[in-house]
């Protein structure tokens, strides 16, 4: 059968040398890929349009399993991108479900001469470049492409069906009570403290001293709407209460959708966004209307501003009429000032207001940006001097140079005289803005990843990303570090949030990662028994007491073994061993016992860290005369590290 697209050169092979994630060693073009379609996607972390290819190729993947393989090229725009644990826990983040390879010397990239992200490189089963594409609508361009290779190819005997199998090894992420938490909005008047769990697809709800009171949402991905236990997000972010405080508003940003949460009934719904992405944004009704990836939300009485990051814009959300509307930007990803319709914007990320003007940062210019509410719409840079220009500098806004900045917050109460405070996320800090001197400062932050409580540059911080003042502190949403923490407004002292009430965090579909323990078989003698919990935590980590221990067990044959008493445990840090009693009623015969813990541990000295599991036994026993009088159910949990270093590998 003729080759409707076929290669014409033989596609440049990997670097050696490159790190890689997903797979279990680094692949090749012309062995473990010959006889499969591959779809090479040069993508940076930070770019809102690479972002929006993810779930194009997922979908190809998924109707093509046996012959496309997609690679995810790692060519880096900003400095901090460039590092491979920047990637790994980028490729975490975003839920890349295929091989990924960081070409950080860029050889990748210029071998196949690719300029602009994102930037997906079609490669034939014969091993030879069939041609690129740019920009999103991935999967509209490829599909019919993909189809026709895949019969085409298929009739010819090239295609080699055979899944990466053990190659392939997704690496997940770890089992902390916050994954990826994208934005914080802290309610002082109602002592509430709202995250954006990020990473686990739901909205948290704390008292400001850290005790968790409610969730929003199963912690599954999707975009149902319905009662807080029922409604599913996917990668929620900026939030706004109104008011009176009983509505929560979400930017539901992979959904590309906002979300309001009615406090009151615990009831969901949808606002604005119709689920797909908007390649041009028009006005129109809000439910009607497509947007793409709302990034952050900011309320002033009826409108609700919307950071349009996916379309580089600012929209206007009018909740009295359900209509949205442009506010500032065309479309066109840029830095140029002036009337807020005719300016340019570079993927608004975070919004703060005073009373005059609106501010938001711009992360892929690395700019801080006022407009101004009244009549002019004038949209001027406070911060921020191209596209490709970022730094780590302060001083006057001049010289002040950011990378990649996503949340922002303003305290003070002259407009136009207080102070802006900014995730400055790639450097790893918070600055500030002093709006009345025209100067920055470092208030956190030494400039590198890390994790560390005190004052000024003696502290770390890991990608922070979302911000949320009281009248005393500010909340950080601390992304990569998956922690609050919280600067003291007045000293200037950090020091992380310990979250509380635990087992709230526990709720379905949070993709804890679960150990499963087979035991070898276990001989017992009938009569009293007693079923002995063993849990042994790391050294250097303890039994989290904020965290509400769960441990069951059951037969399943009730008429050989059955509890004597409860055959359930609880309590905040356990003692171990844990036992509860049981019975052995035959004289002979098998029988299998399961059993489940919920457990939080953490490293002795830091308690704001908690790892949850979910340890399921399967204990099989044996009725012997001659038996024991218990089932023993040890099992040594892992430290973040090895867990870290299993999941990696897997």
């Amino acid at each position: 059968m003729p080759l409707t697209f076929e290669g014409n050169v033989a596609a440049p092979e990997f670097p050696a040398g490159y790190d890689w994630f997903n797979v279990s060693r680094p692949l090749s073009m012309s062995g473990d890929l010959r006889g499969k379609i591959v779809i090479l996607d040069f993508w940076t972390q930070g770019c809102i349009n690479c972002i929006h290819i993810i779930p194009d190729l997922h979908r190809l993947e998924r109707e093509h399993p046996d012959e496309i393989v997609v690679v995810a090229v790692h060519w880096a725009k900003f400095d901090t991108e460039r590092t491979s644990e920047a990637v790994r826990e980028a490729s975490i983040r975003y839920g890349r479900q295929h091989p990924i390879v960081n070409d950080n010397l860029e050889l990748l990239r210029t071998a196949y001469g690719v300029n602009a992200w994102p930037t997906v490189a079609v490669v034939d089963p014969t091993g030879k470049v069939v041609g690129t594409v740019a920009g999103e609508g991935v999967y509209d361009r490829l599909k019919p492409v993909i189809a026709t290779m895949a019969a085409e190819y298929g009739h010819n005997g090239l295609i080699d069906p055979t899944p990466l199998g053990e190659l392939l090894n997704i690496t997940p992420a770890l089992p902390t009570v916050l994954s990826f938490p994208g934005k914080v909005l802290a309610d002082e008047a109602g002592d509430r403290l709202f995250i954006a769990d990020t990473g686990r697809h739901r909205i948290l709800v704390a008292k400001l001293d850290g005790e968790l009171i409610d969730v929003i949402g199963t912690g599954g991905e999707g975009r149902a709407d319905g009662g807080f236990a029922a409604a599913t997000f996917r990668r929620p972010q900026g939030m706004a209460l109104d008011a009176d405080r009983s509505t929560l508003y979400i930017a539901d940003r992979e959904n590309h959708l906002i979300r309001a949460a009615d406090l009151g009934t615990r009831q969901v719904t949808t606002v604005a966004g119709t689920g797909e992405p908007v390649t041009a944004f028009g006005p129109g009704p809000a439910t009607a209307t497509a947007i793409a990836s709302p990034w952050d939300l900011h309320l002033r009485g009826d409108l609700l501003y919307i950071a349009g990051a996916g379309r580089h814009q600012i929209w206007l959300l009018n909740l009295t009429r359900g209509a949205l509307d442009f506010f500032a930007g065309t479309g066109a990803e840029g830095l140029d000032d002036g009337y807020r319709l005719t300016a340019t914007l570079s993927q608004p990320s975070g919004l703060a207001s005073d009373e005059a003007s609106l501010y938001f940062t711009d992360p892929e210019a690395s700019a801080v940006r006022e407009v101004s509410f009244g009549p002019e719409g004038q949209l001027d840079t406070l911060v921020g001097r191209h596209l490709f220009v970022w730094g780590d500098e302060v001083g006057s806004f001049e010289e002040t140079l950011l990378q990649h900045a996503i949340g922002i917050e303003y305290v003070g109460d002259a407009p136009g005289q207080g102070l802006l405070y900014v995730a400055d996320t790639y450097n790893h800090r918070i600055k500030v803005l002093d709006l009345d001197t025209m100067t920055s400062t470092v208030v956190a932050g030494d400039g590198t990843a890390g994790l560390r409580d005190g004052s000024g540059t003696q502290t770390q911080l890991a990608e922070p990303s979302g911000l949320s003042a009281t009248s005393d502190t500010l909340y950080v949403a601390d992304t990569n570090n998956h922690r609050i923490r919280m600067l003291d407004l007045a000293t200037g002292e950090l020091t992380t949030l310990a979250l509380s009430n635990l087992e709230i965090a526990t709720v379905t579909a949070t993709g804890v990662i679960d150990d499963e323990v087979v035991l070898l078989p276990q001989r017992v003698a009938p009569g009293p028994i007693e079923i002995v919990l063993e849990l042994t935590v790391p050294e250097g980590y303890k039994f989290n007491v904020e965290g509400l221990f769960e441990f069951e067990w059951s037969p399943d044959d009730t008429a050989l073994v059955h509890p004597q008493g409860s055959a359930r445990y609880e309590a905040r840090g356990p003692e171990m061993p844990v036992r509860l009693a049981a019975t052995v009623e035959a004289d002979s015969g098998t029988a299998v016992l399961s059993a489940t813990a919920v457990v939080f541990y953490c490293p002795a000295e830091d308690e704001t860290f908690c790892l949850i599991r979910d340890v399921n036994f399967t204990a099989p026993i044996d009725v012997d005369p001659d038996g024991a009088s218990s089932v023993e159910l040890p099992h040594q949990l892992l430290s973040a590290e090895e867990l870290d270093q299993r999941l990696s590998s897997q």
